[in-house]
């Protein structure tokens, strides 16, 4: 199965790659963030690739989606949101045993208390999948480096958002004993792994940035990924997709 995330940053101005970037490489699940669209102003085009989905956006902020491949789902599947979902920031679906969800964490810069917030009702989230016996994988842009590996060494600025102690160790939390960082744990010494970076001075092309886009895994799903890439060579968004494959 192969399983992709990326925040479009607008998917109005990012649908033409979107189609031809699905198209390519055929991914069975697409987590997307930041759509900056209602579902009616998303482009026609996207919306007539061979999955089922779910656009769950509001116009001009925030917005996910999630795209399932009907090779996997016949049927429509019953896409959902947790009880916290607020701004248009979770959505999932059940396929059997497994939850997918595509999730885009709050910034923190006009609202650090709702990041806060958000992330100790997302990790309670993922307790009770567990607990219930289910597997999880959780895509999406999560706005925090969670070491400073995950940072350009230009980029390390303590106490700024993102990189606050208190957001890192909420991560630890989110990972806590069932979700493996999928990226990193097939990757442990690449420090130069980064999702974003900010749209000026050629930071892209300098690889000057920061990790914030995850694929977190139960832990019986990560021990069957293949491989776990950054696709850096796609689209214009600031942040790039990130890719897992697993046998």
């Amino acid at each position: 199965m192969k399983i992709a995330t990326w925040n479009v940053n607008g998917i109005r101005a990012r649908g033409a790659q979107l189609c031809e970037w699905l198209e390519r490489d055929r991914p069975d699940v697409v987590c997307l963030q930041e759509l900056k669209a209602t579902p009616e102003q998303v482009p026609d085009a996207c919306k007539a690739l061979e999955y089922h989905v779910y656009w769950h956006g509001a116009r001009a902020y925030s917005g996910v989606s999630l795209h399932v491949s009907k090779t996997l789902a016949q049927s429509d599947p019953v896409f959902t949101h947790p009880e916290f979902d607020m701004e248009t920031r979770i959505v999932q679906v059940a396929l059997g045993n497994l939850v997918l969800a595509s999730v885009y964490v709050p910034n923190g810069g006009k609202d650090y208390p709702a990041k806060i917030s958000f992330m100790q009702r997302l990790i309670a989230w993922t307790r009770q999948v567990h607990a219930e016996g289910k597997e999880l994988v959780l895509c999406g842009d999560m706005n925090i480096a969670h070491t400073d590996m995950d940072l350009h060494p230009k980029e390390r600025k303590p106490g700024v958002i993102g990189q606050r102690p208190e957001e890192r160790a909420l991560f630890d939390d989110l990972l806590g004993d069932h979700l493996v960082d999928v990226l990193r744990t097939l990757n442990p010494e690449n420090g130069e792994l980064f999702t974003w970076w900010a749209p000026w001075r050629n930071m892209r092309q300098r690889n000057i940035g920061w990790r914030i886009d995850y694929i977190l895994a139960s832990k019986s799903i990560a021990a069957r990924a293949q491989s776990c890439v950054v696709r850096a060579e796609i689209g214009t968004s600031d942040h790039a997709p990130v890719v897992m494959t697993t046998a």
